[in-house]
C-alpha cells in the first residue's frame, strides 16, 4: 500500500519579515517531522501573491491532503480563509478548521458578535468611530481586528477614555480596529484537540506576569510574545497550575472553551483565550482557529502537560479533515 501524500501549506514570509511571521517556519518543520513520523510523505509549499494559481496547482492529485498552516498571505491576516475557500472550491481536504471558522474567528468583531449571540461573556466594544459612547474613566484595549499573534498591540494599546480622546481615537478604521473593555485580571489560554469521543479541553495555561510592572498593562502584547530582549518578555511565562487551580473555576472555563468549540464549528485543533475578573466572572477575548504548532507554542506545551505525544495530536487532527 502506497503512503499517504501531504502538502504543507504556509504562508511564504516576506522579505525583511519580523519574528511572528518567520515563525510559521519552524511550525512547518515541526509538523513536516511528526508527519514523516507516523508514515506520511511530504512536501511544501508556500504561498504568495499568486495564491490562487497556487491552490489550483495542487489539484492534480499529487497530494492526498493539506496539512493548512496559513496564517495570513502578504502579511495580511484577513485573508487567510482564502485559503480554506480554495481547497474546498478544488475538493482539496485539509486540516483545522473550515473556511467560515477561519473568517469569522479571525475577526474580532464577528468573534464578539457570536459569543454574545450564544451568551457568553466577552468584552463590551465599540468601533472607533463610536468611541462618544465609552465611559470616562473606565478602562480599555484597542486592537486590530484582523491580525493575531498579538500584532498591532502595545502596552499603549490600554487606556483610559477622557472625553478629549474622541478625535484621536477616530483616526481609527472601523474596518481595522475594535476598541473593547480591559479586563483586569488574570489570563488563561485553554487549548482544544479533537479526539474519538469529541473535542478534548487540554490542561488550562495561564499567564504570569512576574516582577513589577509599574503602571504597565498585564497583558500579552506583541513585545512579550516576540521581542526576548524586552521587559514584558522576560516577565510573561506561562504556569499550568493543575491542582492550585480553583475547581469551579476550571470547570467555568472548560465548559466556555467547549461552547466555542461548538459554537463556531471548530475541528482539529484550537485555543481559546480569557480573562477572569475580580470576581473569577471570564471573559472570552479571542477564538483562535488553527492555533501556533511550533514547539514551543501554548498548544504544545498544553499537549505535552497532559502527556501526549505530538504524533500522537498529528494523528487526531488528520482524523479531524475538512473533505
Amino acid at each position: 500500500m502506497s503512503k499517504k501524500k501531504c502538502c504543507i501549506l504556509y504562508n511564504q514570509p516576506l522579505e525583511n519579515a519580523s519574528a511572528d511571521e518567520l515563525d510559521v517556519l519552524d511550525q512547518v518543520e515541526f509538523v513536516e517531522e511528526n508527519l514523516n513520523e507516523i508514515g506520511i510523505e511530504t512536501f511544501r509549499k508556500g504561498i504568495t501573491v499568486d495564491f490562487m494559481k497556487e491552490i489550483s496547482g495542487l489539484a492534480d492529485g499529487r497530494t492526498d491532503f493539506v496539512f493548512n498552516l496559513v496564517e495570513s498571505i502578504i502579511g495580511k491576516g484577513e485573508l487567510c480563509y482564502f485559503i480554506p475557500a480554495l481547497l474546498n472550491a478544488y475538493s482539496i481536504p485539509y486540516t483545522g478548521n473550515s473556511v467560515e471558522a477561519i473568517f469569522v474567528t479571525t475577526s474580532k468583531a464577528f468573534t464578539a458578535k457570536s459569543l454574545k449571540q450564544a451568551g457568553i461573556n466577552n468584552p463590551g466594544g465599540c468601533p472607533p468611530s463610536q468611541s462618544g459612547q465609552l465611559i470616562p474613566g473606565n478602562s480599555y484595549i484597542i486592537k486590530p481586528v484582523w491580525e493575531d499573534g498579538s500584532l498591532g498591540i502595545t502596552g499603549d494599546s490600554v487606556f483610559t477614555y477622557m472625553p478629549e480622546m474622541i478625535e484621536s481615537l477616530k483616526k481609527y478604521d472601523d474596518t481595522h480596529w475594535l476598541i473593547q473593555d480591559y479586563i483586569e485580571g488574570r489570563e488563561f489560554n485553554i487549548s482544544i484537540i479533537s479526539g474519538e469521543t469529541g473535542p478534548e479541553v487540554l490542561p488550562a495555561a495561564e499567564m504570569i506576569f512576574r516582577d513589577s510592572w509599574d503602571d504597565k498593562p498585564k497583558i500579552v502584547d506583541f513585545k512579550a510574545k516576540w521581542e526576548e530582549d524586552s521587559f514584558e518578555f522576560q516577565n510573561t511565562v506561562r504556569d499550568f497550575p493543575g491542582d492550585k487551580l480553583d475547581q469551579d473555576l476550571e470547570k467555568q472555563i472548560s465548559d466556555i472553551a467547549l461552547k466555542c468549540w461548538k459554537i463556531f464549528g471548530l475541528k482539529g485543533y484550537a485555543r481559546i483565550d480569557m480573562r477572569v475578573d475580580k470576581n473569577n466572572i471570564p471573559y472570552v477575548i479571542e477564538v483562535n482557529a488553527n492555533p501556533c504548532l511550533s514547539p514551543d507554542s501554548g498548544l504544545m506545551a498544553a499537549t505535552r502537560v497532559a502527556g501526549l505525544q505530538f504524533s500522537e495530536v498529528i494523528r487526531r487532527i488528520i482524523s479531524d479533515l475538512n473533505n
